[in-house]
Parts: C-alpha cells; sequence; structure tokens
C-alpha cells in the first residue's frame, strides 16, 4: 500500500496529462494531500477563495481521477489550512505509508519509480535576499558536506517562506552528485504514522524495519518536527535514531516552524539536540527579494512580468512565498484566459479580486493599529492625535509604514484614518520608516516583531 504523498503525486501525473498546463499550475500543484477519512481523500489548498474555484471548477475532475487509482477512495474533499486538525483528529489508516527512501546504493522498485524531491526544487532557482542568505548558504554546505561540523543542521521560519525548498534542494543536489548516498526525507506527521502503524502490528520484524530504515541512511531529513507533539513513543523512537546516526557521522537535517528553544512541547533532550549544530532561521523576504521571486517565477514561465505589477504582487502579499507565487499563476492564468496582457496596478486588482476581498476581510488597518498601540503601550487616541511627542511619533509612522506595505490602502484614505493628514504627510512617514529600516538595525528588528505579531494574530 502507499502513502497519501505517493498517492497524490500518481494523481496529479494523470491530472496533468489531461488539464491545460495554466489551470494545473494554477490550482492543483499547490494542493497539499493531507489525509485519509474513511474514503475520502483531503486535500489542502491556501485560501478560501481557491477553495471555491476548485470545488466549482476541477472537484469533480480530482475526484473522478483519484478514485480511477483506487476504486475505494469514492470522495475528496479540498479545505483550507484552518480546518486542518480538526480534519487531522479525524483521519484513518486507510492507505497507509510512510518517508520514501532515496537508496541508491540498493536500487529497489520503489526507488527508481518513486522521487520524494521535486525536481524545480534547486540551489539555483532559490531567490537569495537578505532574508534567507544563511540558510541557504548553510543548506550548500551540508550538501557539499553531509556528516560535516554543521550536524544537525535545523532550518526554520514561517509556512511558505523556502524551508523545504532548501530540503528538496539539498535532497536533488546529493541525486545528482553523491548518487551512492542513501538518503530518507519524511515529514513528522509520516513518521508518526508509520510509527503507529508499526506498533498496532506489535511485530518484532517491523519495528526492527521501522528502525533500520532510519538508522541504515546517511543522510536523514525530517520536515515539520514541530508536529511530534505530544507523540511520546515517536519522539522516543526519534531520540535512538538521532544518536545513532550522530554518533556515526551521519548527516540529520530538520526542518521547523520555530526555533528549538520554542519547541516547548517536544522532549527537552531531543530539543537539546536539535541545536547541536547549526540552526538557521528564513524571515519574511522584503519587498525587494519578493519582487526579485517574482521575476524568477515569470522567467520560467515564460512571462513577461511588469514592474509595476510584480510591485502590486509583492506589496499585498508580504508573508507567504508560496501564496504569493500562486498570485502569479493567477495573473498568467486570468493573461492566457482573456488573451490581455496585464501590466497595470488595475488589470492586476481586477484578476486578483476575490485575493484583495478576502485579505480585507481577514485584515485591516485597525487590526495593525491596535497591534503598533500593543506593542508601544499607547493609547489607540494618542497615535490618532495631533502629538508630536518621539514615544507617539514613532509608532505613528510605523502604523502607517505597514498599512501601506500590507495593504495598499490609498495614501488618502490613509490620511484621513489619521486625523485627516494629507497625502505628502502619509508619503513621509511611509519613506521614513523604509529608510530607517534599512539603516537602522534597532528599527528593522521592531517592524518585523510588529509584523509577526500581526500575522499570527
Amino acid at each position: 500500500m502507499i502513502g497519501k504523498e505517493e498517492f497524490w503525486l500518481d494523481a496529479k501525473n494523470e491530472l496533468s496529462k489531461i488539464m491545460q498546463t495554466i489551470s494545473y499550475d494554477v490550482w492543483i500543484d499547490k494542493l497539499e494531500p493531507l489525509c485519509f477519512i474513511d474514503d475520502t481523500f483531503v486535500l489542502v489548498t491556501l485560501t478560501a477563495s481557491s477553495k471555491r474555484t476548485i470545488d466549482e471548477r476541477y472537484l469533480d475532475t480530482i475526484t473522478g481521477v483519484v478514485n480511477s487509482l483506487n476504486k475505494s477512495v469514492s470522495k475528496v474533499e479540498v479545505i483550507t489550512p484552518d480546518k486542518k486538525q480538526e480534519y487531522l483528529q479525524k483521519q484513518t489508516d486507510f492507505l497507509p505509508g510512510g518517508g520514501i527512501i532515496v537508496d541508491n546504493k540498493k536500487k529497489t522498485a520503489e526507488v527508481k519509480t518513486k522521487n520524494p524531491f521535486v525536481d524545480r526544487y534547486t540551489f539555483e532557482n532559490f531567490v537569495m535576499g537578505k532574508s534567507n542568505t544563511y540558510a541557504l548558504m548553510a543548506a550548500k554546505t551540508v550538501a557539499e558536506n553531509a556528516g560535516g561540523k554543521y550536524n544537525p543542521l535545523f532550518i526554520y521560519s514561517g509556512v511558505g517562506l523556502g524551508k523545504t525548498h532548501l530540503l528538496h534542494a539539498i535532497g536533488n543536489y546529493l541525486r545528482k552528485e553523491s548518487p551512492k548516498t542513501k538518503v530518507v526525507y519524511v515529514n513528522s506527521e509520516q513518521m508518526v504514522s508509520e510509527f503507529v502503524q508499526m506498533s498496532m502490528k506489535r511485530s518484532n520484524t517491523e519495528s526492527n524495519q521501522f528502525r533500520e530504515k532510519y538508522r541504515s541512511c546517511d543522510v536523514l531529513m525530517v520536515d515539520d518536527v514541530q508536529f511530534l507533539a505530544k507523540r511520546e513513543q515517536t519522539q522516543e523512537a526519534l531520540f535512538h535514531i538521532f544518536n545513532d546516526l550522530y554518533q556515526a557521522n551521519k548527516q540529520i537535517i530538520l526542518t521547523s516552524d520555530r526555533s528549538p528553544k520554542e519547541l516547548v512541547t517536544l522532549e527537552e533532550r531531543l530539543r537539546t539536540r536539535f541545536a547541536w549544530g547549526l540552526t538557521v532561521d528564513i524571515n519574511v523576504p522584503d519587498t525587494e527579494t519578493r519582487i526579485a521571486i517574482l521575476r524568477t517565477k515569470a522567467a520560467q514561465e515564460k512571462f513577461r512580468l511588469s514592474d509595476e505589477v510584480a510591485t502590486f504582487i509583492a506589496e499585498n502579499c508580504t508573508s507567504n512565498i508560496r501564496e504569493m507565487e500562486g498570485l502569479l499563476n493567477k495573473i498568467i492564468f486570468f493573461s492566457s484566459l482573456t488573451n490581455h496582457v496585464i501590466d497595470t496596478t488595475e488589470m492586476a486588482r481586477e484578476a486578483l479580486q476575490d485575493f484583495i476581498e478576502e485579505k480585507k476581510d481577514t485584515l485591516d488597518a485597525s487590526d495593525i493599529i491596535d497591534t503598533v498601540c500593543k506593542y508601544f503601550n499607547i493609547a489607540k487616541s494618542d497615535i490618532f492625535s495631533k502629538k508630536k511627542t518621539k514615544n507617539i511619533v514613532e509608532p505613528r509612522m510605523i502604523a502607517i509604514y505597514l498599512i501601506t506595505e500590507m495593504l495598499g490602502l490609498p495614501l488618502v484614505t490613509i490620511g484621513q484614518m489619521f486625523g485627516g493628514r494629507d497625502h505628502t504627510t502619509i508619503i513621509h512617514a511611509r519613506d521614513k520608516i523604509s529608510e530607517m529600516i534599512k539603516t537602522d538595525k534597532r528599527m528593522k528588528i521592531v517592524v518585523a516583531d510588529i509584523k509577526n505579531m500581526i500575522l499570527n494574530r
């Protein structure tokens, strides 16, 4: 039997044959397989608007392909990320499966046909910026010298910022440059599922196979280790596997949404070991880096992306590269559908209308202002007042900057929010903070902290 990732890879392969390339890239490729619940296969999309589109236009096609691969899977359900935990609690082991072994020392039928690494995720197409330089350099160093001084390598970041890209880039590099290296790539949910299945069978043979699979590799990659929370037995197994590999100078690479010391739901002995080697983070990329990523993606798709549209997308999607690339795909799709060149902000806004409306529903200026006031411990009335003391002026300017960057509201509208200030005042505040972020380390940290508070509110 195969796992959800393999099952979905097979389904995507079939869907790519029967769908237009642009439709597949926009709506299908970014879907994440979550779990099976009896006869239902659950997929995750990024936004409510994309869920509506998939449900209306593509769900029947997806269901048909899925059912053709396994007659026992009769339904497909697409959900948004906020529903993941709810559905995971109801999952069944309908199609059990675990991580995929890439073993080039011993070619098996599975290895020949299955490759867990996405081909397009390479070091060459990973766009470097201030937010990810250290993580990229660390990943390259580990790929070139697995089991060296950076062991384990621990990469952490928010969702959609590139940590999984780097894992796949390491895997693709090793497949090409060191084909005899045995690599095991697994996410923590797969590891838990595999361990549970092994435990249910209560077979020494199964137990030994589980341990041997991970202990016999040259490189172990575990994605999203934070999902091992409250899985004491799996943590125990990983602890012993970690020790065996580390003592044998085998490379361990881990990713998470937070640093080792912040993984308070994991055993302390694991957290301590995760921090033994090198820990690097990937921050939210600045506007320039986001634009560079968009240009790289557009070039790959052979799409002419204007500076105006690139800036519009980058300023309206600040925290998730994966989502930002999805917006570009929608632009490309809309351009292909209408046979019109989309090279202005107005046209981009029309193409991304669903996203813009949804964004307004989930984040507004008051959220930003409230967070700024909370951060600086000032009254909301003060930030709207005419007060010009430094303890009020700086938070006010930061709030204005964040509203312009994260919401892209008209300058006149923002001026009205802040006591009827004219648009030149708003421009000055925006540009002042933007420049200070580049030259003032304190300001850069303050703005980043506030932005994270807003995005994780």
